[in-house]
């Protein structure tokens, strides 16, 4: 993708451990900003058809709410926006892993309106979508580990849209 112009492309098997490409091969695109920004408009169109009583919904009763669900692509967004955001400001430190289960597990996401996900998700994706347009050419190669593996700012991003592609797959399949 050109922007303020350079090019962002896709990140290389080189950029982050195998099993993150997971998530990113299911961004299929070399303009992570505007596949981003696409795909807020998808995502907010699919919950606007999920009203509060079915947003409690579970496919199994070992599985998570339909709440739940968002709350975790909510969480996970703010976690792989927050190592794009580290890594593409040069931290270095080493970024711990995220274990998803206790974060859903505390989240008290059933308490909690479809209506307020919703606009969760809206204003962690308006952030997200700051921070990486912000981004400055040298930010999206710069490399960085988190959950011990080394991991660009690139890939990250490229996860963001991944992850939460992952879920909406699995909402319309088994939920919906």
């Amino acid at each position: 993708m050109k922007y303020l112009g350079y090019m962002i492309g896709s990140p290389a098997r080189t950029e982050a451990a195998e099993h993150y490409f997971t998530y990113i091969d299911k961004a299929q695109t070399n303009d992570i900003l505007g596949h981003l920004d696409a795909q807020t408009g998808q995502l907010l169109t699919l919950f606007a058809t999920i009203g509060e009583d079915r947003s409690l919904h579970r496919y199994q009763p070992v599985k998570w709410s339909i709440r739940e669900a968002l709350s975790h692509i909510n969480d996970t967004e703010r976690v792989f926006a927050f190592r794009a955001f580290w890594i593409g400001r040069g931290g270095q430190a080493p970024l711990p892993g995220f274990d998803q289960d206790p974060f859903a597990a505390n989240s008290g996401a059933d308490a909690r309106s479809w209506a307020d996900h919703v606009e969760e998700f809206r204003a962690i994706r308006a952030s997200t979508m700051m921070l990486l347009h912000g981004l400055p050419a040298e930010a999206w190669s710069r490399t960085g580990t988190a959950s011990g593996n080394t991991v660009s700012t690139r890939a990250m991003a490229f996860m963001i849209a991944g992850h939460a592609e992952h879920h909406r797959r699995i909402l319309v399949e088994r939920y919906l």
